[in-house]
């Protein structure tokens, strides 16, 4: 069980390596927002519940409040991306603003204990 959750954890680092990527990707093409956003999110999406799906048979402690807030943030990501998807033209505030809410995420993860 414990290699399923290494999986898992690699996997949810590698959702946010593409969210990252997807920014680089977008500086090129600032009008369009492509979609590794959705890519990346879903990614982290799926592997996140899983992980906390799966700890009662790891034996992993998860603080909740944290998880909703991360959750809340994602769902901020998602929805802002698959909004702006199909438009031809974009807001310039919103790749930043997508980063802005990875780091954000990411901040949560690593300082929030």
């Amino acid at each position: 069980m414990e290699f399923v959750r290494h999986l898992l954890v690699f996997l949810h680092l590698l959702g946010m390596g593409v969210l990252v990527g997807a920014f680089l990707v977008q500086r090129r093409s600032p009008d369009v927002v492509n979609k590794g956003w959705l890519h990346g999110a879903g990614l982290q999406l799926v592997t996140g519940i899983a992980l906390m799906g799966l700890s009662p048979l790891t034996g992993a402690e998860y603080n909740h409040v944290k998880l909703g807030v991360k959750l809340v943030v994602l769902v901020v990501i998602t929805g802002l991306a698959f909004l702006y998807t199909a438009r031809k033209q974009n807001p310039g505030w919103l790749p930043q603003a997508l980063v802005g809410l990875v780091v954000l995420n990411v901040g949560l993860a690593v300082f929030w204990t």
